[in-house]
């Protein structure tokens, strides 16, 4: 068989691979480095299948397919799939968590860093599988999972897809080709999700709701997201033992809050570095735009905050005044910019408030010289990492190291 590979990343990698494990003799063609504009003017009608990696639009052709549509046709077990436009990898990992503490044997793969065909060939019919979906994840597909979580939706990724409107139509794909017999959690406090859900034949379960003060307190993560997280996460499991929250609360408390307990969050989501001098230093690096750099402030209103935001903006700076209002905090005593609309921020907007810092090492140490005991120095950036780092781990990476060579 002939097959084309558009894109080459990790999972373009993973899927090379199991092609050449999986079929004889596979002619493997790989298209990287390209204009994703430009693809839809070749020739494909030479190959018996096209994977799309993630972020390319889909081309509607019909040899096309993706890792995550083939994985779907493939897997012999159960699937809860997990998307929002924020906070999905922690809530899948709450789910795994939970699940572990249930002694199921659960395997967490998709947006989060493990490509599915990795997995594939381990799983049996008594597994359980947890699948980050992104957008571009969910693009095309045409099957969803058994247990679709999906979070808060809010403009995003807007420099790949078309519109907004393309954006919503691909998180929908988690729940419109589910079944009566399948379930849907949402979060009820967000527009999106509440259409998305208005639209499903799906059993319903809808979140937050209130839990006990036992369950609030295992959680060892920040911010009331976290608890929405948590809730969903909660929400999943009891779907997938078919029985509602309020009886799994009632009947596995014991196993809810140990799972919660060993989940101690994911790096650069909100993650705590270290206290130095009673001040204590968070890296939020997947904070890649202005709602979840929000969440992170909100998360803090007790302490006085020194943020360092600012890199590459995805809207071309039409977000701006968005940022601005989320800094107007009064509990935000100190504003580093960094990076290109951090330097945007700085010619747009006079603020007493504002340093503008030309590396990430003279940013932590003007944030470091103006805390006081008490104080929380956060990294958001609201913004993407390509203008200075490689990318947002490396961004992440950077900051935590330095961060780490303030005690050495």
């Amino acid at each position: 068989m002939k097959f084309l590979l558009l894109g080459f990343g990790k999972e373009g990698k993973s899927t090379e691979k199991y092609l050449k494990t999986h079929f004889e003799n596979p002619e493997i063609d790989i298209l990287e480095n390209f204009n994703p504009t430009e693809i839809k003017h070749n020739d494909y009608s030479r190959y018996d299948i096209i994977f799309r990696s993630p972020s390319v639009p889909p081309l509607n052709l019909k040899n096309e397919s993706s890792i995550t549509e083939y994985f779907f046709e493939h897997c012999p077990c159960e699937i809860i799939g997990v998307t929002a436009t924020k906070g999905k990898g922690t809530t899948c990992s709450f789910i795994e968590s939970i699940l572990k503490a249930e002694h199921e044997n659960v395997y967490l793969i998709g947006n989060i860093g493990t490509p599915a065909l990795d997995v594939l060939d381990k799983l049996k019919a008594t597994d359980v599988v947890v699948y980050e979906l992104s957008s571009f994840q969910l693009w095309n597909l045409q099957k969803s999972p058994k247990i679709a979580v999906l979070g808060t939706l809010e403009p995003d990724h807007l420099n790949v897809h078309k519109d907004y409107d393309d954006y919503i139509s691909a998180k929908a794909n988690i729940t419109k080709f589910q079944t009566k017999h399948d379930y849907l959690i949402y979060y009820k406090d967000n527009p999106e999700t509440t259409k998305i859900a208005n639209t499903t034949i799906a059993q319903k379960i809808p979140y937050p709701f209130e839990v006990s003060d036992e369950i609030k307190n295992a959680i060892n993560l920040p911010g009331k997201h976290n608890l929405n997280n948590a809730l969903a996460a909660i929400s999943a499991v009891s779907a997938y033992k078919n029985i509602s929250p309020d009886e799994y609360l009632k009947t596995h408390q014991a196993e809810i809050i140990n799972g919660l307990k060993s989940f101690k969050g994911l790096p650069h989501r909100l993650e705590f570095v270290q206290e130095i001098n009673g001040v204590k230093y968070y890296d939020d690096n997947f904070s890649t735009n202005p709602s979840s750099t929000r969440v992170a402030v909100n998360a803090f209103p007790n302490n006085d905050i020194s943020i360092i935001i600012g890199g590459r903006d995805k809207t071309n700076y039409k977000d701006l005044d968005e940022i601005y209002e989320i800094l107007k905090s009064p509990n935000i005593k100190h504003i580093i910019l960094i990076g290109e609309s951090g330097h945007e921020l700085a010619k747009r907007y006079k603020d007493s408030r504002f340093t503008l810092s030309e590396s990430l090492e003279e940013a932590i140490e003007s944030a470091k010289n103006s805390a006081k005991p008490g104080d929380i120095i956060l990294m958001s950036p609201a913004a993407a990492s390509f203008d200075m780092f490689e990318n947002v781990y490396d961004r992440g990476k950077q900051f935590k190291n330095l961060v780490y060579s303030l005690t050495q």
